[in-house]
């Protein structure tokens, strides 16, 4: 790997497990990173140059960090809710950003979100008016069942599935202690095919990278339906083509998106695309790390790259770019944990030598406890396994196998690993 950043400062905000590859690919850069964060035991922290416990909301406190270090640029891990801090303290450092406020205005919040999609004839999912007054004349309206959300929270923080009024009352309070803004939206439970849509922008050119299906656990009823794999590339490709595609990227310009990632997810019924989560930063899924393995380009080098510079290097996106990768069927496989204490964990180890395995993103391990407010978030998840194969059956394969094979035993001998995907879906 390229060392030409050898000593450069990177402040990195936020140190979930999600952001620690991208902090191990900026370490081998050479550059000197620096994680913070509110908590003290974040993961990303344990493999940084430097780590603060700056919270992420602390918009002063970021900019006095970064003043104090001089650091060369900032970049914001897989936190959603960071993305506004991230472009506050690169506008007050006069420092590589590749949002603006018009696009966090946008991004951030999923009630702003869903707003502005419908300008463009991006559709969203149905909405039920009401607030936190919880007016009888609002109350009467509602069909159930319905997902109350937080508008700046993401991963199923805070959301909850409502199958009547006592339980949307409870919903409701949850997603407002979750919210920072104080706001909540209640939308139709959607019952139906999940996809994700992820894009890629560099100098103002915009490439769809991959679109994928996603397959989610029913085994945690009234929670938020947290994810056991995605399958690339998405059955509904051309649909989305045919029918979104154009109008999406209408929304991107006028908003005036030049740089980054996006990933929209969606619900498809019908023919139609609902989009009910926007995500402008690195995503937990991580669909880069399959770009890499598939087209030969790294997104975090790029983006950190930019970070220190301003460009993400001389190239064509859409050059190296295929929705369709290239012909080959690729997976990310999670593995979700009821509650409880890790004592074994057996299956998981010494897969490096599986051609079809490209990465193991691993975020619990043994010793760790899966508390009862993890689940229905992502997390609950023990690790995701990133797989690229040469076709679909292939993939089944693949995805069966390591179903069969990995096993997690708590304290008290219980098995803890929810079921998993059900190749007979995909």
């Amino acid at each position: 790997m390229e060392r030409e950043f050898e000593g450069k400062k990177l402040l990195i905000l936020g140190g979930n497990p999600e952001t620690t590859p991208l902090v191990d690919i900026a370490n081998n850069m050479g550059i000197k990173t620096i994680v913070t964060s509110g908590r003290s035991t974040d993961a990303a922290k344990k493999v940084a140059w430097k780590a603060y416990d700056v919270d992420g909301m602390d918009v002063d406190g970021l900019i006095a960090l970064a003043k104090e270090e001089q650091v060369d640029g900032v970049l914001v891990g897989v936190a959603d809710i960071l993305v506004p801090s991230y472009c506050k303290v690169c506008e007050a450092l006069d420092l590589p950003c590749y949002a603006t406020q018009r696009i966090v205005d946008v991004f951030a919040f999923k009630d702003e979100f869903k707003a502005t999609c419908e300008k463009y004839g991006v559709h969203g999912i149905p909405e039920f008016k009401l607030d936190a007054e919880m007016k009888r004349e609002d109350l009467d309206k509602i069909k159930y069942p319905v997902m109350i959300k937080p508008v700046d929270n993401g991963g199923g923080v805070g959301m909850t599935v409502a199958y009547n009024e006592e339980e949307l009352r409870a919903g409701v309070k949850k997603a407002l202690d979750a919210s920072h803004k104080k706001r909540f939206i209640v939308e139709r439970y959607m019952n139906c095919d999940d996809v994700g849509i992820y894009y890629s922008f560099k100098d103002g050119e915009c490439s769809a990278s991959c679109i994928y299906d996603r397959y989610t656990t029913d085994e945690q009823p009234g929670l938020s339906r947290v994810n056991l794999g995605s399958v690339y590339p998405s059955k509904h490709i051309d649909d989305y083509f045919k029918n979104t595609h154009n109008n999406a990227l209408r929304m991107f310009k006028e908003i005036g998106i030049q740089n980054g990632m996006l990933l929209m997810s969606g619900f498809y019924e019908n023919g139609e695309f609902y989009m009910y989560d926007p995500g402008f930063r690195f995503q937990g899924e991580a669909p880069h790390l399959l770009m890499k393995a598939i087209h030969g380009f790294d997104q975090r080098e790029m983006m950190i790259r930019f970070s220190l510079t301003g460009s993400q290097g001389s190239f064509n996106i859409k050059d190296i770019d295929d929705i369709r990768f290239r012909g080959k069927s690729a997976a990310t496989f999670w593995l979700l944990l009821k509650e409880g204490t890790i004592k074994r964990i057996k299956g998981l180890y010494n897969i490096t030598n599986d051609r079809r395995i490209i990465a193991n993103v691993q975020r619990l391990y043994e010793g760790d406890k899966v508390e009862q407010s993890w689940i229905g978030t992502e997390k609950q998840v023990l690790t995701r396994l990133y797989m690229v194969c040469e076709n679909k059956q292939e993939l089944k394969d693949c995805i069966n196998e390591y179903e069969r094979k990995i096993s997690v035993i708590s304290n008290d001998g219980r098995e803890l690993t929810l079921s998993g995907l059900n190749t007979d879906l995909i």
